[in-house]
């Protein structure tokens, strides 16, 4: 435990905090917004499939991340799709966030047979709009989880780098902030917009250092 009073690893530990604080606030984002689409009597099945699906695949990401981090290329890859993921994030604390419902927000709408509008902060690849049946809501959840859960597991494996244990807290953190504080991390976040821009300041630092360790791996492969 020694090494964690370094310098390096606790610039290291409060990146990765950031991280999950940030990636799980969009990912309750995602759920709520999917779920104020569906009929009012289907929103709470909504929610928590949709939040059971994520802590899933958090867990799933985070037991086989030495396995990930071990593929020569992976690393480059992983940089590249996170900053796909900031530019997400940069376009819509832009734009305020005006249209990002929360799950316990989700709850309280009325029932309008409408869709919600897309917005979210890291929504790697589903939009709410036209998800006007439970099957719909749910399959948007699983494809953008998917995405932000290895969005999620990458950041932090990056943040960590070489120190295992970090790496460790981070994902657990992680699977725990995604179960217990989601819906909380997701109210402040959009109250306190300034807090999203440093998460994205981080995860872009992170994206561009994947990225520059990635093509150096890839390049002495190739040598």
């Amino acid at each position: 435990m020694t090494d964690l009073l370094t310098a390096d690893a606790l610039s290291a530990l409060l990146q990765v905090i950031a991280i999950d604080l940030v990636l799980a606030g969009d990912n309750a984002i995602v759920v709520g917004m999917a779920a104020a689409a569906v009929p009012l009597a289907q929103r709470r099945k909504v929610i928590f499939w949709g939040i059971t699906a994520a802590i899933v695949l958090r867990i799933f990401f985070a037991l086989i991340t030495t396995q990930l981090l071990a593929i020569i290329g992976l690393t480059l890859a992983g940089g590249v799709l996170l900053l796909w993921v900031c530019w997400k994030m940069f376009r819509e604390l832009r734009s305020h966030g005006e249209d990002e419902v929360a799950p316990d927000e989700a709850m309280s709408l009325p029932d309008t047979g409408g869709a919600a509008t897309a917005g979210s902060a890291g929504n790697a690849a589903v939009a709410a709009a036209g998800a006007t049946t439970f099957g719909a809501a749910i399959w948007q959840i699983v494809v953008a989880d998917v995405s932000m859960s290895l969005d999620n597991v990458l950041a932090v494996a990056g943040a960590a780098k070489e120190h295992p244990t970090i790496l460790v807290i981070g994902l657990v953190l992680s699977v725990v902030l995604m179960g217990a504080a989601a819906n909380m991390i997701a109210h402040v976040l959009h109250k306190h917009r300034w807090i999203g821009w440093v998460g994205l300041l981080i995860i872009t630092y992170v994206a561009l250092d994947m990225i520059w360790r990635g093509s150096n791996e890839v390049l002495r492969q190739m040598a």
